[in-house]
């Protein structure tokens, strides 16, 4: 009998670490499960003794190690061999081969040699906490209880890729913004710094007297100048100061309330969450998720901590036996159109695919928003720089 040291948690998400005797690495595993255990890592070598199981798992220094856009094309190719018919140990292996990144390939030999020994494909992938997220996991992890792992690996994938496609839509339509804002601040510096200072000189030897505006400007224009070393220190204090400020879960989620409320801003904030609400839950609750487990992961993901706090709201609603769209409404931050095509999916034992068109709709939403809240700035920015 050979002694096992291993890392889990519990059907809470309760940290546990401890060791066991086992013949072998699958009857330790094997042990866990009965224990109703989620093995992460068993190993027959004793970790450090400052180790612990609360603090991030480093393994062999791989963090965030496979991008978004490769992990879609990854879980895309897995879903078509298991789909196939080809056994998840020899789709892995297949993989292993197919993809070129070093990283991915280290990453993914580790991952099939744990299925290999036996481990369930979601315990292999719980030992890399910072490439696959709990909702893969979770997902992966009731594709394998309901034998509908293919559907479940094409689910993950398109709502990876659905992500990605919602934040490029963001991040494409705020580089104009982007750029129109550096050059104007950075136009504006020029006429402080440079441009003003020049124009002083010829009022001084003209003597003549100055309109309020302009001596408004020469003040500022002197005032940077010659102040511009404590003007970047403070600057850099304030943003220092701010980030410390987000980093407070109190300062976070009074920031994210103030923001909902900002006008034009707020509402597209609440359509962005609404959508990366609607469609995580869809897509855990269509792979067989249940629906506590489902909002316990999609509270994680959403990025509005003000938004995020009411899940809580929806679970003790749900416990309740009120269903999602009444405690939904409740909350005041969910908008009507959205409460209302939930209760519809709820009446209809259709609440997964309504939140997938829920999900669609406020993409659509958030795209015409962010158009119309660009076509606002310019002129404005245009304005203020002038």
């Amino acid at each position: 009998m050979n002694i096992f040291y291993y890392k889990a948690t519990d059907r809470l998400g309760k940290p546990i670490e401890g060791n066991l005797e086992a013949p072998d690495y699958q009857n330790a595993v094997a042990q866990l499960r009965g224990l109703n255990y989620f093995p992460i890592q068993v190993s027959d070598n004793q970790p450090d003794k400052n180790f612990s199981i609360k603090r991030p798992l480093q393994i062999n220094g791989l963090r965030n190690k496979i991008s978004a856009k490769d992990l879609v094309s990854i879980t895309q190719q897995l879903a078509t061999l298991v789909d196939s018919g080809i056994t998840l140990d020899k789709s892995l292996s297949i993989l292993v081969d197919l993809v070129e990144k070093s990283q991915a390939k280290e990453i993914l030999t580790k991952v099939h040699k744990k299925v290999h020994a036996g481990s369930s494909f979601a315990d292999a992938l719980a030992e890399f906490p910072k490439v696959f997220s709990k909702l893969y996991i979770n997902m992966i992890r009731a594709g394998e209880a309901g034998g509908t792992l293919a559907p479940s690996l094409n689910s993950v994938a398109s709502f990876l890729e659905k992500s990605e496609e919602l934040k490029a839509n963001i991040k494409s339509a705020m580089i104009y913004p982007a750029i129109l804002t550096s050059v104007g601040g950075f136009a504006i510096l020029v006429l402080f710094t440079v441009v003003i200072p020049r124009f002083s000189k010829l009022f001084d030897e003209l003597g003549a007297a100055l309109p309020l505006p302009t001596k408004i400007m020469l003040f500022l224009s002197t005032f940077i100048t010659n102040h511009w070393l404590a003007i970047i220190m403070v600057f850099i204090l304030l943003v220092a100061g701010f980030i410390f400020y987000l980093k407070q879960k109190k300062g976070r989620l009074h920031w994210d309330g103030i923001v909902l409320g900002l006008p034009l801003f707020g509402s597209l904030a609440q359509k962005i969450e609404v959508s990366r609400f609607s469609r995580t839950m869809a897509t855990l609750l269509s792979s067989g998720v249940a629906i506590l487990g489902a909002l316990n992961i999609t509270q994680a993901i959403l990025n509005n901590r003000m938004i995020a706090a009411t899940m809580g709201q929806l679970r003790q609603g749900l416990k309740e036996g009120n269903g999602l769209s009444k405690p939904l409404q409740q909350t005041g931050v969910f908008p009507p159109l959205a409460i209302h095509m939930i209760a519809i999916g709820e009446e209809t034992g259709t609440l997964d695919k309504m939140l997938t068109k829920v999900a669609n709709t406020y993409d659509r939403e958030v795209e015409r928003s962010i158009k119309q809240l660009i076509s606002l700035i310019e002129p404005f920015m245009i304005l203020s720089m002038a």
